[in-house]
């Protein structure tokens, strides 16, 4: 009897449904949200990549010094060196699961991108691409970089302040990248600022700008969303945690629209991402909405989940001070072979 109820059943518009409910499940597991799930976790990472340039000249920026007949005797070698050190960084980086988002600075092109996720074995992982030439005098951009089995792009936006025309604006613009993950929006704002290369106050009067248009750009968000609003500022600010314009992103009087910086903790700690005469400095941060770090549900992070990323291949011995500092591509105009004069920052989200 219950031989003849299973054939009946089988031989009915049941399995037909039944089928369909088994492939539909099939194409939830490719989702970015099954992804997220299974990890149960996701990673991003934030890397100043110092000076990733091709070997080609560009008559629009002043790249000559890294053209093989330059000054620093860039060329096909040394360049193939350099991309595959960048993914050596990205796959260590991941524990062998790359990060979900990569977010660069001095970056040349899109050229460099695509080599780098197609021609090397990150080529496995589905990386796509956003960029967008910057007005930087030498051509270097700030950029990402993402897998598309786990994340979705809903849009994206090159920011300058309304204040500083666009032939006046000649440093790199703000990436806005607005992404789904799982069934979760992150609001992403990767950053390169203005160098103090010629004292502190070098460039100040840009990152004060820059610094208050994302402010801007992120009370925006939060108006919208007062419930958990999942922002993340992050990037290379050219700036310690206590510098005014940081502080700017930062201060708030009312908690729902605070924006906590995660990098004050190993600041304290003396840590850093960049060292200055025998001096880390942690002037590679991550910034997030204090929304984010008490989301009852989906993704969430928490001031332990972020990392200064520093494993004894991205170090060197400090020819001049005692310790350990990044192992660079160059030191001055000497060709060392390294990775960046930076470490990368990583940021996990875990679901709730």
């Amino acid at each position: 009897m219950q031989e003849t109820n299973f054939r009946r059943v089988m031989s009915s518009g049941f399995f037909a449904e039944f089928s369909f409910v088994i492939l539909l499940l099939a194409s939830f597991s490719k989702s970015g949200y099954s992804q997220v799930t299974a990890f149960q976790s996701v990673r991003i990472m934030f890397y100043n990549v110092e000076n990733f340039f091709d070997i080609y000249d560009d008559s629009l920026t002043d790249d000559n010094d890294f053209l093989p007949n330059g000054l620093m005797r860039w060329n096909s070698e040394r360049y193939k060196r350099k991309t595959n050190s960048i993914y050596k960084t990205i796959i260590a980086a991941g524990e062998w699961e790359p990060p979900a988002v990569i977010a660069f600075c001095e970056i040349e092109n899109r050229k460099v991108l695509e080599d780098l996720i197609y021609g090397t074995y990150l080529s496995k992982y589905n990386y796509s691409i956003i960029h967008e030439e910057s007005r930087d005098r030498r051509g270097i951009d700030v950029c990402l970089i993402f897998r598309k089995d786990i994340v979705d792009v809903l849009s994206y936006k090159y920011l300058i302040p309304n204040e500083i025309s666009r032939k006046d604006f000649n440093t790199r613009s703000v990436l806005y990248a607005k992404l789904l993950i799982g069934y979760d929006t992150l609001h992403l704002f990767a950053n390169h600022w203005p160098s103090r290369r010629g004292g502190v106050l070098a460039g100040e009067n840009f990152r004060l700008q820059i610094a208050k248009m994302v402010r801007e750009k992120a009370d925006s968000i939060l108006d919208r969303n007062q419930t958990c609003a999942r922002i993340i500022i992050l990037g290379d600010f050219n700036a310690t945690p206590d510098d005014q314009a940081i502080k700017v992103l930062t201060i708030s009087n009312d908690s729902s629209r605070a924006m906590i910086n995660l990098s004050e903790m190993p600041d304290d700690r003396g840590l850093g991402t960049y060292r200055y005469m025998g001096t880390w400095e942690m002037i590679d941060q991550v910034i997030v909405s204090n929304l984010l770090l008490n989301c009852r549900s989906g993704l969430y992070t928490a001031p332990t989940m972020l990392k200064i990323f520093k494993p004894d291949f991205l170090l060197k011995k400090d020819p001049k001070y005692p310790g350990f500092i990044p192992f660079s591509t160059y030191r001055g105009y000497k060709y060392q072979g390294g990775f960046s004069d930076h470490l990368p920052v990583l940021l996990d989200f875990k679901l709730r």
